[in-house]
């Protein structure tokens, strides 16, 4: 069976690395690392090739189990990193659970496609495990719209009807019973076709305009995020259309 998610989530694992060697430097917003960790840089720069050689061998079934034990090792490292450095230290702040999850969920694309790719007995198992655990993410992402309302409607393009506050609850909804389905099995594979249609709303309507503005006015480190952004954004693309397709994969085996 052909999974297209599998290449998505391989080529935003490569459009991570290539940020990363571009700019020398984690996507500081996203991938925590500890600033006082000797040879910084030369981690940055070795884990970006990780991930541009990742997203390679995720190409091709016969390398793609490789890329994708990978690319979910790096997801946990960055969700540890956010739970160890910032959550740990503010559990109070909302945002912290909203970046351990947004890490956590995209290595759980890696986890979907590698346990695809197995003919283990316990491969079944952890896909079950994926599959709640992205869902509990989904939910986090869909409070973090309620609880950052304002900050999540000035996203939101002008020329949309509706207004930025009446999407940022739309989607917030959306990303919570996305993530319930996903939890509890019902309706599950059209929830993760929905949600990945939903990133990848975001990324035409909000990532991708960031990096013409950001390229048009030459703002540096601006574009570093603009670009990272849209890596991210690809990440999640990917790792919801991998748990769908791991979904699909099962009902057909």
């Amino acid at each position: 069976m052909i999974q297209l998610g599998r290449q998505v989530y391989g080529l935003a694992a490569i459009a991570t690395g290539a940020v990363g060697l571009a700019w020398g430097d984690f996507a500081a917003v996203w991938q925590p690392f500890p600033d006082d960790a000797p040879a910084r840089p030369s981690f940055a720069y070795a884990i970006a090739g990780v991930f541009l050689v990742s997203g390679i061998l995720l190409q091709w079934r016969r390398t793609a189990s490789i890329g994708a034990a990978a690319c979910a090792a790096l997801g946990l490292m960055f969700a540890f990193f956010w739970l160890s450095m910032r959550l740990v230290t503010a559990p109070q702040t909302y945002v912290f659970y909203n970046g351990v999850s947004e890490q956590l969920a995209i290595g759980l694309g890696g986890v979907a496609a590698f346990a695809s790719l197995s003919a283990a007995a316990w491969a079944p198992r952890l896909a079950l495990v994926a599959r709640i655990v992205f869902g509990v993410c989904c939910v986090v992402f869909g409070g973090a719209h309620f609880v950052y309302v304002n900050e999540t409607a000035a996203m939101v393009p002008s020329y949309l009807p509706l207004g930025g506050t009446i999407w940022a609850q739309v989607t917030g909804v959306c990303h919570a019973a996305a993530g319930l389905a996903l939890i509890s099995g019902f309706f599950a594979l059209p929830a993760a076709r929905l949600l990945t249609l939903m990133f990848i709303g975001f990324g035409a309507l909000v990532w991708a305009p960031q990096i013409l503005v950001a390229s048009a006015e030459g703002l540096g480190g601006i574009e570093h995020i603009a670009w990272a952004g849209n890596a991210i954004n690809l990440s999640l693309i990917g790792a919801a259309w991998m748990i769908g397709d791991m979904i699909a994969g099962a009902r057909t085996s």
